[in-house]
C-alpha cells in the first residue's frame, strides 16, 4: 500500500531533512571540515507558562548507531521556556543532517504530551481517554497516543498504539453500529451478546435517543451489566451540556441505577473537562489533544572545539538545569556551575539534566507516573 510517509530507513538516510544541512555538510566535507560541536535544543517561547518533554526515545533510536553524548531532561519532565532539554556533542558531521527529524520527534510529542498533561490536571482523578487519532495521519497514530499516555491519559483507541504500550484499548461502540442497527435497544443487546464481557458495558445514549431516555433505555436493558452510558452530543445539540449531564445523573439515581457512570466526548477541551469533571466520572477527548499546539523547539551551536560559540539571542556554552523538588522551580547555568540553591525553599536544587545513553529506557508507564508525580505539585495556572 502506497502512503505519503518517509520511512524509518528513510529518515536514517537523512530523505526527512532540510536540504540546506545537506549543503552545509557537502561544503564541511570537501574543505575537510570536522569540527566537535555542542548543540542544544531549547524552546525560546512556549505556547504556555510550562510543557512537557517528550519524543526522547525516537531520537536515542535514531542517533544509537552514532558516536556522540547525549545529555538530556528526562521524557515525561515539566520545563519552562528556555530550559535546555537535550544536548548531543560530537562531530556536527555525524549528526547535522538530522536537525529537521531530531526537532520533528520531540516538537510534536512534548506537544502533544503537554496538552494531555493540561487536560490531565484539569481532570483530576476522572477517567481520561484519548480519541484523537482520527483526526491525525494514520501512520503517526503510535507517536500521538504515546505523548497522549505519557501526559495522562489512562487510554488510547487505536489497536497499534495499545499493543506498543503494552495496554488494552479503550472504546466500546460508535454512532455507526446503532446507526445500522437501526435501535438503540437492539444495538445495546447485540453488543451485550456478542463482546466479551472483558469489555465494559458502557452504552453510547444518544444516537436517537434523547441521552436522558437513552441512559435509561440501557439501564433497565443490561440492568447491573451496564458499567456506564457515554454522551457525545454533538454542539448544535449541546445547549448547555452540563445541565443535560446533571439531568441524566439524576433520573439514573432516582432509578436506582446510582452505580452507572456517565462518560462524555465529543469536541472537549480544556474549559469543558474543567467545567464538567465534577459531574462526570470520566473524558475522552480526541481533537484537543491530537490537534495541540507543537513546541517551538530549536537547535543551536553553543560551543565549537571546545570553545563556547553561538548566534547572535543565544547563550553560549553548555548548561544545566537544576530543579528543586520541593516548589518545582529550575534554574538554567553553566555546566561547569556545581551546585545552585533554591531561595524560596532554602534548600539545594539538583541536576535535572543527565546523560542519556542505551541504560536509560524506561517504559510509558514508568514516564507516565513520573509526570503525574510532578502534576500533583504543579499549579496549572503558572
Amino acid at each position: 500500500m502506497k502512503l505519503h510517509i518517509t520511512t524509518p530507513e528513510e529518515i536514517l538516510a537523512g530523505k526527512a531533512s532540510d536540504i540546506y544541512f545537506h549543503h552545509t555538510a557537502e561544503v564541511l566535507k570537501k574543505n575537510r571540515i570536522r569540527k566537535k560541536v555542542k548543540a542544544e535544543f531549547a524552546a525560546a517561547k512556549l505556547p504556555y507558562p510550562w510543557a512537557v518533554f517528550a519524543g526522547l526515545e525516537e531520537v536515542q533510536n535514531l542517533l544509537a548507531s552514532l558516536n556522540l553524548k547525549i545529555t538530556a531532561l528526562p521524557e515525561g519532565t515539566i520545563f519552562k521556556a528556555g530550559n535546555p532539554v537535550l544536548t548531543i556533542e560530537g562531530q556536527y558531521l555525524d549528526f547535522g543532517i538530522h536537525e529537521t527529524a531530531i526537532l520533528g520527534l520531540i516538537c510534536q510529542a512534548s506537544g502533544v504530551a503537554t496538552q494531555s498533561a493540561r487536560i490531565r490536571k484539569k481532570a483530576g482523578t476522572k477517567q481520561l481517554l484519548s480519541f484523537g487519532a482520527r483526526r491525525m495521519h494514520p501512520s503517526i497514530a503510535p507517536m500521538l497516543e504515546r505523548s497522549a499516555f505519557i501526559g495522562g491519559c489512562d487510554g488510547v483507541s487505536v489497536i497499534k498504539s495499545a499493543e506498543l504500550l503494552g495496554i488494552t484499548p479503550s472504546g466500546t461502540m460508535p454512532h455507526a453500529l446503532i446507526l445500522q442497527v437501526g435501535d438503540e435497544e437492539k444495538a445495546f443487546k447485540l453488543f451485550d451478546k456478542i463482546i466479551p464481557k472483558s469489555v465494559k458495558r458502557i452504552a453510547l445514549v444518544d444516537t436517537f435517543l434523547d441521552e436522558k431516555f437513552g441512559a435509561l433505555t440501557a439501564a433497565r436493558l443490561l440492568k447491573k451489566g451496564l458499567y456506564g452510558v457515554r454522551l457525545d452530543t454533538p454542539s448544535s445539540r449541546k445547549g448547555d451540556f452540563r445541565k443535560i449531564v446533571e439531568e441524566v445523573r439524576w433520573e439514573l439515581d432516582l432509578r436506582g441505577f446510582g452505580a452507572v457512570k456517565i462518560f462524555v466526548s465529543g469536541g472537549l477541551g480544556e474549559e469543558d473537562v474543567e467545567r464538567l469533571v465534577d459531574v462526570v466520572d470520566g473524558f475522552g477527548v480526541g481533537t484537543a489533544i491530537s490537534n495541540a499546539r507543537v513546541i517551538d523547539f530549536s537547535m543551536d551551536i553553543v560551543e565549537i572545539n571546545g570553545k563556547p560559540m553561538t548566534k547572535r539571542g543565544k547563550k553560549s556554552g553548555k548548561k544545566k538545569v537544576f530543579r528543586c523538588f520541593n516548589c518545582l522551580g529550575s534554574m538554567v547555568v553553566p555546566a561547569r556551575r556545581p551546585s545552585v540553591f533554591c531561595q524560596p525553599c532554602k534548600r539545594p536544587m539538583k541536576v535535572l539534566t543527565r546523560v542519556i545513553g542505551p541504560a536509560y529506557c524506561p517504559s510509558p508507564q514508568e514516564i507516565r507516573q513520573y509526570l503525574l508525580r510532578q502534576l500533583q505539585k504543579f499549579d496549572c495556572q503558572s
